[in-house]
């Protein structure tokens, strides 16, 4: 069970969005904040990303295959060369037939090309592997330490420079893929950690614990049986789990079991005692309570508020 994947997909709400911006200096974009995280990646030139003031963050200078992810979309500049003037991104819907969006902007000087996009993630209830993420994650392709970022980057800038037949199925995959391509890229630029998800996800004890407990969340799992799977004492695993989770181990199974059923009522329509019953609850009484306590409504009421908000999407 790769528990990297599972913790993302848990969280998705919907396929992310993109659009291509090319700025020919001078130029300079404000783009409001948005649901879910953000990314960039610098395909041609260079710029400066500006974060906003209440941040205290400095600009933070970018060049041609760096790349960016914002936990939680804030509002941001992106600009040639501060100071350069400043639009605000206008938010307008695509044809189902296009690849992505684009927007041009500025003057006639020289280009850079970005595409900037979001991934659609749930905020109100986040995993705690996104909510232990630094705000901001800068990676830099162009110095040989992250090869298959790297490879992903020239892969989508090839799609995007040239699209040819396929490239309406590749582009969405690529960048799907990149949010695991950066969060791999970044936990390998954390070797010195000794807590958090990033080591408990290498760990050779954790990780095989939350593993057991990702890939079948119904089991009545125990402090004592998911210590034997991690090959420590009750008291050993426990110590440790809730050290580099950051909770204990039948808490963090509660969360990923509510986790799932919110994953299956919004994405099928099982019903509501097999939802109960895929994650761990001998009736659908209990996973109702259970679950109202998590959410604060019942699955039937989370599943139609859901609904509705996708159908107003549309």
């Amino acid at each position: 069970m790769d528990v990297l994947t599972e913790a993302l997909a848990s969280m998705r709400t919907d396929r992310p969005t993109s659009v291509r911006t090319n700025g020919r200096a001078p130029w300079g974009l404000r783009m409001p904040p948005t649901a879910g995280a953000g990314f960039h990646v610098v395909l041609h030139g260079r710029c400066w990303l500006i974060p906003r003031l209440s941040t205290g963050r400095e600009p933070v200078r970018l060049v041609e295959g760096d790349v960016i992810f914002l936990r939680s979309g804030p509002e941001q500049v992106l600009t040639d060369e501060p100071g350069s003037p400043i639009s605000t991104a206008s938010v307008r819907r695509f044809r189902e037939d296009e690849l992505i969006g684009s927007h041009d902007l500025g003057g006639d000087g020289e280009l850079t090309s970005l595409l900037c996009g979001n991934y659609h993630l749930d905020r109100s209830r986040p995993h705690p592997l996104v909510s232990q993420l630094p705000e901001l994650i800068h990676l830099r392709t162009g110095d040989g330490r992250h090869p298959q970022l790297t490879s992903a980057v020239e892969l989508l800038r090839a799609e995007l420079d040239g699209p040819r037949i396929g490239s309406s199925g590749i582009v969405p995959a690529l960048i799907d893929s990149l949010l695991l391509y950066i969060l791999r890229a970044w936990m390998d630029e954390c070797p010195t950690r000794t807590v958090g998800w990033a080591t408990a996800l290498k760990d050779p004890a954790i990780a095989p614990a939350l593993a057991a407990m990702h890939a079948d969340p119904a089991n009545s799992w125990t402090v004592e049986s998911l210590a034997a799977r991690a090959g420590l004492s009750r008291a050993a695993f426990a110590k440790k789990f809730h050290t580099m989770v950051g909770e204990p181990p039948l808490t963090y199974l509660t969360h990923w079991r509510m986790t799932t059923a919110a994953r299956l009522l919004r994405e099928s329509d099982a019903p509501l005692a097999s939802v109960a019953a895929r994650t761990g609850y001998g009736s659908e009484f209990a996973f109702a309570k259970a679950f109202k306590r998590e959410y604060g409504q019942a699955p039937g009421g989370y599943r139609r508020a859901h609904a509705a908000m996708v159908a107003a999407a549309a």
